[in-house]
């Protein structure tokens, strides 16, 4: 057996196959830790490649068919897919990268590169359609296949069967537990002197599924218009998918905004947030990456680790108020995410809420509602309030709703839709048609805890929401500074709908 760099917590068997040492490569199906770089599935199957002595197949495919696919996603993925074959370029790995032309013409492919393979390596990621896709293929290969956890500085299997019903209760945990993962960081550059056997991929493989053109890499909007995908939800300009420009938004974040991070993150008029979530959705940066350049850029070694174990927010991490504040964000609002989807295969269902959100939505479900709107409407940004038709203009153009008018964003659906039912189906498409963070753990932790997840019953009772915490425009408004945010997402500004 291998020995690995990667944790064994990371490393799970998703079928019942051997090994084949007698195969002629290994093969690492990148589905969801889109990177080169600081990513341990990539670690496991090079370690695999160099034990066997056989060559590596890195296939990075982006299908057409899956719910939302738009040139926005598209292009994204497209864009990562470019920095990629870069990266791997001049390697000893063959990177094949492979784009659907129509749904289902990719079917067959991860299975024709397994046929005479080693082991298949897969990212295991707890949300969308990958779930289903590594199930699978992994009762169609023959061969071991092994799904490899790269989500976050804490292995998803850590907490054992543990469904953490509050961040408190997950901060607690990790105060308790996450110090001897911490040392547990993937290869900064795997593909730096790496010397593997080149690998072949048969000609009736190529002919059938041939790799991406450099035209289509390029995501031209030529190209993108030929893919059958929702076109009216058009690219972000000004955002670039990809691990280099992400890698970029990254140094910028740390250098330039984080010490200004708990002053200016509420404020819309400021860009106080990291606006990492993309990159990090679609696995083009690493949370270890984000990780390892907070700690360089504080000169911080786990022994400045604090001794606080009871869940609070400070004294812990020890970097500085404002490092300490991300970290809480990235570490235990997104790790709270990954560990309910990996449990709980119903993340995205009305009934994963808790017994007394249920309860009380019940109870005032038939309330008077002051306001009505039609999906239409609110897709349109078509409403009363003007906070929420500035933050659903954000979204349409952005691909993104600022963080604290994010949580209000979601209140008003649930005040303004005959049912919390509606409400929740409108939250989830309005935000993975749009979000290019959409579609992910954290973005679902978001969209429930409008509902009444990882959150506590609060009074005063109110109509519609009965106990669940209520936030409103109005009090935003005077709470936050938005008066820029207004006037650029107005309904006279250049992104109106």
């Amino acid at each position: 057996m291998v020995t690995s760099p990667v944790p064994d917590l990371r490393i799970a068997a998703a079928n019942d196959c051997e090994l084949r040492p007698d195969g002629s490569h290994v093969l690492y199906w990148m589905n969801g830790a889109r990177r080169p770089h600081h990513n341990f599935a990539l670690d496991r199957a090079i370690e695999h490649a160099r034990s066997l002595g056989k060559p590596l197949i890195v296939l990075e495919a982006l299908r057409c068919g899956y719910q939302w696919a738009s040139d926005r996603f598209h292009r994204f993925i497209l864009e990562g897919m470019r920095a990629n074959a870069a990266a791997f370029e001049g390697s000893s790995v063959r990177y094949y990268p492979y784009v659907e032309p129509a749904e289902g013409a990719g079917k067959g492919l991860v299975e024709a590169l397994a046929a005479d393979a080693c082991v298949v390596i897969a990212d295991d990621f707890p949300c969308f359609f990958l779930p289903r896709a590594n199930a699978a293929a992994a009762a169609r290969v023959p061969c071991l296949m092994e799904l490899v956890d790269s989500n976050g500085l804490l292995p998803m299997r850590a907490p054992g069967d543990k469904v953490f019903a509050r961040a408190v209760d997950l901060r607690r945990w990790l105060q308790r537990n996450i110090a001897p993962h911490l040392t547990d960081q993937p290869r900064k550059n795997p593909l730096a002197r790496l010397e593997l056997p080149r690998a072949r991929i048969a000609r009736s493989i190529t002919d059938r599924w041939p790799a991406a053109t450099s035209r289509m890499l390029a995501a031209s909007p030529g190209a993108l218009a030929e893919l059958p995908i929702d076109h009216s939800v058009t690219p972000v300009e000004r955002v670039t998918g990809g691990p280099v420009a992400g890698s970029r938004r990254l140094r910028e974040f740390v250098d330039d905004a984080l010490s200004r991070y708990e002053d200016d993150r509420n404020h819309p008029d400021r860009r106080g947030g990291s606006e990492l979530a993309p990159w990090l959705h679609f696995g083009h940066v690493s949370v270890h990456e984000v990780f390892e350049r907070l700690a360089k850029v504080h000169d911080w070694t786990t022994d400045a680790l604090g001794p606080t174990k009871n869940g609070s927010r400070d004294g812990f991490w020890n970097m500085n108020p404002a490092a300490d504040g991300f970290l809480d964000e990235l570490v235990t609002w997104r790790e709270l995410g990954l560990n309910f989807c990996s449990r709980r295969p119903d993340y995205d269902q009305y009934e994963s809420l808790p017994a007394w959100a249920q309860r009380t939505l019940t109870d005032h479900e038939s309330d008077v509602r002051e306001h009505l709107y039609t999906y239409e409407q609110f897709d349109e940004a078509r409403t009363h309030d003007e906070v929420w038709n500035a933050a659903q203009r954000q979204l349409r153009a952005e691909g993104r709703i600022h963080n604290y008018l994010r949580m209000v964003w979601g209140k008003m659906i649930l005040a303004w839709t005959p049912s919390p039912q509606i409400a929740l189906e409108i939250l989830i498409d309005l935000n993975n048609r749009y979000a290019l963070d959409g579609r992910n753990p954290n973005s679902y932790s978001g969209i429930f805890w409008v509902l009444g997840r990882y959150d506590r019953a609060w009074g005063p009772e109110r109509p519609v929401f009965g106990k669940i915490r209520f936030m409103s425009p109005e009090r935003t408004k005077a709470k936050v500074r938005m008066r820029e945010y207004l006037a650029r997402f107005g309904p006279e500004s250049q992104y109106e709908s």
